[in-house]
């Protein structure tokens, strides 16, 4: 009789935080040093440094992905903050769901929710 498998799950499709240096991200085979998107097929520097000032045309993007994401993780930094209530809510009616979490956290996050296959964006904040 055979044991369990204790193979590892396979790694999810498309781009992958690898690990966290300096105020950046390790993706794939590269180094961001500062903000990251993330879509299921792509992973792109991203300028925003503050989550207070955070409106929608900064997701515009992520929004318009063909199709819409299911949720976007919001990385806001080293620590928890809330993003702004009208962007949010800009967001929200889209039909489009804001998980915010502090930036370590959403991709850590982001690798479990993409190997479930889950169809989301995340936008993380250098931190």
């Amino acid at each position: 009789m055979a044991g369990p498998n204790m193979d590892r799950d396979a790694a999810p499709e498309g781009p992958v935080v690898r690990g966290f240096r300096g105020h950046g991200y390790l993706v794939s085979d590269r180094y961001v040093p500062g903000g990251l998107k993330l879509t299921p097929d792509d992973a792109r520097d991203w300028a925003a440094t503050d989550i207070a000032t955070l409106v929608e045309a900064d997701l515009a993007d992520l929004v318009a992905m063909t199709p819409p994401p299911e949720f976007i993780l919001i990385g806001t930094g080293a620590t928890m903050a809330q993003p702004p209530v009208a962007f949010v809510r800009a967001i929200e009616a889209r039909g489009i769901g804001i998980e915010a979490m502090d930036s370590r956290a959403a991709a850590r996050a982001w690798g479990v929710l993409r190997g479930e296959g889950r169809w989301i964006a995340a936008a993380l904040l250098p931190f």
